[in-house]
């Protein structure tokens, strides 16, 4: 069996995305696809005294309405430091932030480029490094690959000679599974319920948050709240 997820690149990520990259053999960054505003492209949630807030890259959008996430570029050089200073300012009294702050304080202010799939990697890899998920990731975008997106689909896994494939709940809504079939790929579905509670900072608790919350909140115990990262 050789196990396949494919799926877009998020800015600090939920820990579900994390447990997605740890089941997989190969994790397949779907950068060559569509940007959509106002999702978890460029921008994510983290939790404050006075509730949840985004922490969102700006983007150049006007004038761009097909653009693709790998051709979408940051529209302010000083998002990082700005994100840094929000992220001090609300975990600072975490148990576990003075741990990991050196590592994500030059994290942050060395990502400079100019486009977001490459800071969402960045981010991606590093707070991999630190879960201490070994999974491979590539690029949709080095494969040569069909329009009909399950066929898109369908075909990166059969260039990397998968078997199975994974993808997040909301896929059935629009998959073909057909196509998978056809191609002799099992596919399967996340299933996001049943994660334990962790103590956040801030109540009420909430699961859809950043796990950069997580990583401050439980430091090296964090895997104890994933279902697969750190426990494989």
């Amino acid at each position: 069996m050789k196990k396949i997820v494919i799926t877009q690149s998020n800015y600090i990520p939920w820990k579900g995305y994390f447990d997605a990259i740890a089941l997989a053999d190969e994790f397949v960054i779907y950068d060559d696809m569509q940007f959509t505003r106002r999702d978890w492209r460029n921008r994510n949630i983290i939790k404050t005294a006075n509730g949840n807030k985004w922490l969102t890259i700006p983007v150049e959008v006007k004038g761009k309405f097909f653009q693709k996430i790998n051709e979408t570029k940051i529209s302010d050089k000083n998002w990082n430091r700005d994100h840094w200073n929000i992220i001090k300012s609300n975990y600072k009294k975490s148990k576990n932030f003075n741990d990991y702050k050196d590592f994500f304080e030059e994290l942050y202010l060395d990502s400079t480029s100019l486009y977001l799939t490459e800071i969402n990697f960045r981010f991606i890899s590093a707070i991999c490094e630190v879960i201490k998920i070994k999974s491979n990731i590539r690029f949709s975008s080095e494969f040569d690959l069909k329009e009909e997106r399950s066929e898109r689909l369908a075909d990166i896994c059969l260039n990397l000679k998968g078997t199975d494939y994974y993808s997040g709940p909301a896929a059935k809504a629009y998959m073909n599974e057909q196509v998978f079939n056809d191609a002799g790929l099992k596919v399967h579905y996340f299933d996001y319920s049943g994660y334990p509670e962790y103590k956040q900072l801030y109540d009420p608790f909430e699961h859809y948050v950043s796990v950069l919350d997580l990583i401050f909140c439980e430091g090296k115990d964090a895997c104890n709240f994933f279902k697969i990262a750190g426990n494989e």
